[in-house]
C-alpha cells in the first residue's frame, strides 16, 4: 500500500476511544492522558509511514497498538519511583538514602490509611503532643531527659542555635567548618540562625586554651560538629567532648555536639571504628546532641535533638518549631525504627541499613554467585573466571555480553563513615555489542531502573546493596537490554 493510502487509513481520535482497545485504556488510565498518549501516537505513526518504514493496513494496526501502549505506560510512571541500587553504596542520598524497615513501611501504611491518634491523647481523651509517640523511645534507648524531632538535622542545628544563641557569640573549631550535601555550610546556617559564628584554633589544630581565650560575655554555646563525611590526618589536634564540657561546666556556658550522622548501637565492635554512638556522646555530659534519621539510624529523613530539658523546651516552644515539624508519616516510620533498637541483634537483621553495612562478606558472595549463575543461563551471556582473560573470536561467537565474579569495595555514602571501605563482591559485566556508557544508560532507563557503577569499562552490579527479591528482577532486565 502506498504512502498516501496508509495515511488515509489511520483512525481518528474518537473512533480509537471508542474501539475495545479505546474502552480498556479509558478503564485503567485517566481520559486525558489517554487522549493526549493516542494524538502523539498517531502523530508518531505519520512520520514513520512518510519515511516509508510501514508497509501495509495490518502492520500500521499493530504498531498503533504497540505505541499507545507504550506511550500510555511511559506517561503513567510516578516521577519518584522504585529503582534497584547496585551501587554499592548503602546509604545513597541521591537513590533516597536508607531503607526502612518492613515494620516502619508497614506503620507507615496503617497510619497513612487511617485516622490516628496523632494529636490525641487516647488515655485522656483530650488533645495531645505529636511529638509523646518518639520521645518515650528516645529516652529510653539513650537514657536522655529529653528530645524534639525535625524534618531534618539542617533543621535541628538551625533550631537549636536560633533558640538558644540568636544574636549571641557560639564557639566552633576552624576544623570543624563542615560542608554538607547540596552545598549546605556550617557558616552559612548559624548566620541565618541568627547566632554568630566565633571560629577558633587552625584548620588543623585546635586545643582547649583556644576555647577558653574566646569565651566571653557574649558566648551563648560551644559548638562541636562531627566530621562525619570526611578525616583530617597528619599534624592535627582537636579537642574531645569530655573536655568542652568541663570547660563549659566551669564557665556556665551550653555544649552542643552535631553529631550529623548518628547512630544508636556501637559499631565499634563490629569493626567499624572513629564513628561514635549517641549513647557514647552523651555520657560526656554534653548538653545538646543533634542527628539525622535517615543515615546510619536507617529510619526516615528527620533531625533528631536530645538533650537537658531546659534547652530542650525552649527548642519546643520556638516559633520555627510549626515551620520544621514532621508529619505523622516520619514519625510513624521512625517509631517504629526505633522500636527495632530496644533488641540490638534483631535491629542488626531487620534495619535494613544496619544489615547492609555489618553483613559478612560471605553472604554478600553467596548473593552474587546466585546472581552470576542466573545471568549465565541467558541466551547469549557467557560467564568467565575474569573479564581480563584473553579470548579467541571464536569463543566469544554469538555471544552479547562477558560476565564474572569480581571483589571490590563498598561505601556507607549519606556523609557518614569517610575512610570506612566494606570488602564486597558482585557481577562484573562487559557487553559486547554496545559500549559499557550505552548499557549504563539502558539499565537506568529500564523498568525499573538499574543503577550500578562503570569501573575499568565493565558495569559492575554490587551485591551488597542488592536486596534478595530483586535478582530475579535484575536479571530478567539484563535479559533484555542487549
Amino acid at each position: 500500500m502506498d504512502r498516501e493510502n496508509l495515511l488515509r487509513e489511520l483512525p481518528s481520535v474518537d473512533s480509537i476511544l471508542k474501539s475495545e482497545d479505546g474502552e480498556k485504556w479509558i478503564s485503567r488510565y485517566p481520559r486525558t492522558l489517554v487522549i493526549n498518549v493516542i494524538r502523539d501516537s498517531l502523530s508518531l505513526l505519520r512520520e514513520e509511514i512518510k519515511k516509508g518504514l510501514l508497509k501495509d493496513k495490518e502492520e500500521l494496526r499493530d504498531y498503533l497498538i504497540s505505541t499507545i501502549n507504550k506511550g500510555l505506560e511511559r506517561a503513567s510512571r510516578f516521577s519518584l519511583r522504585p529503582v534497584i541500587n547496585a551501587t554499592g553504596i548503602v546509604i545513597h542520598t541521591n537513590l533516597g538514602r536508607s531503607l526502612l524497615s518492613i515494620k516502619a513501611a508497614l506503620n507507615i501504611l496503617d497510619v497513612a490509611r487511617s485516622y490516628s491518634n496523632l494529636e490525641y491523647d487516647l488515655k485522656e481523651g483530650r488533645r495531645g503532643k505529636r511529638y509523646v509517640h518518639v520521645i518515650r523511645l528516645l529516652k529510653e534507648l539513650t537514657g536522655v531527659e529529653d528530645a524534639f524531632v525535625v524534618n531534618n538535622n539542617a533543621a535541628a542545628v538551625f533550631i537549636t542555635l536560633n533558640s538558644l544563641a540568636a544574636g549571641r557569640e557560639v564557639i566552633v573549631s576552624r576544623g570543624e567548618l563542615v560542608e554538607i550535601g547540596g552545598s549546605f555550610r556550617m557558616p552559612d546556617i548559624m548566620r541565618m540562625s541568627g547566632a554568630i559564628l566565633k571560629e577558633v584554633g587552625t584548620t588543623n589544630k585546635t586545643h582547649l586554651y583556644d576555647y577558653e581565650r574566646a569565651i566571653g560575655e557574649n558566648t551563648a554555646l560551644i559548638m562541636k560538629v562531627h566530621r562525619s563525611n570526611f578525616r583530617l590526618s597528619g599534624f592535627v589536634q582537636e579537642v574531645f567532648a569530655e573536655e568542652l564540657v568541663a570547660l563549659g561546666k566551669k564557665h556556665g556556658i551550653p555544649v552542643i555536639f552535631d553529631l550529623g550522622s548518628g547512630c544508636l548501637i556501637d559499631l565499634k565492635k563490629y569493626g567499624i571504628p572513629d564513628e561514635p554512638s549517641v549513647q557514647e556522646v552523651l555520657k560526656t555530659g554534653i548538653d545538646i546532641v543533634t542527628f539525622s534519621g535517615d543515615k546510619l539510624l536507617g529510619g526516615p529523613q528527620a533531625g533528631i535533638i536530645l538533650g537537658r530539658s531546659e534547652y530542650i523546651e525552649k527548642i519546643r516552644r520556638s516559633p520555627l518549631a510549626r515551620v520544621v515539624r514532621v508529619d505523622k508519616f516520619t514519625l510513624s516510620g521512625l517509631e517504629a525504627t526505633l522500636y527495632e533498637y530496644l533488641d540490638e541483634e534483631n535491629a542488626i537483621k531487620k534495619i535494613p541499613t544496619l544489615r547492609m553495612l555489618l553483613q559478612g562478606f560471605d553472604e554478600i558472595k553467596k548473593r552474587a554467585e546466585r546472581l552470576i549463575k542466573k545471568l549465565g543461563s541467558l541466551e547469549g551471556w557467557k560467564k568467565v573466571k575474569s573479564l581480563n582473560t584473553a579470548l579467541s573470536k571464536d569463543t566469544i561467537r554469538d555471544v552479547k555480553a562477558l560476565i564474572a565474579f569480581e571483589e571490590d569495595f563498598s561505601r556507607a555514602g549519606g556523609g557518614a563513615l569517610p575512610e570506612i571501605e566494606l570488602r564486597t563482591c558482585g557481577v562484573a559485566i562487559r557487553p559486547l555489542n554496545v559500549s559499557c556508557n550505552i548499557l549504563e544508560e539502558r539499565l537506568r532507563n529500564s523498568e525499573p531502573p538499574l543503577i550500578g557503577r562503570i569501573k575499568d569499562d565493565r558495569f559492575f552490579l554490587d551485591a551488597r546493596t542488592i536486596q534478595e527479591h530483586e535478582i530475579d528482577l535484575i536479571v530478567s532486565i539484563l535479559a533484555g537490554v542487549l
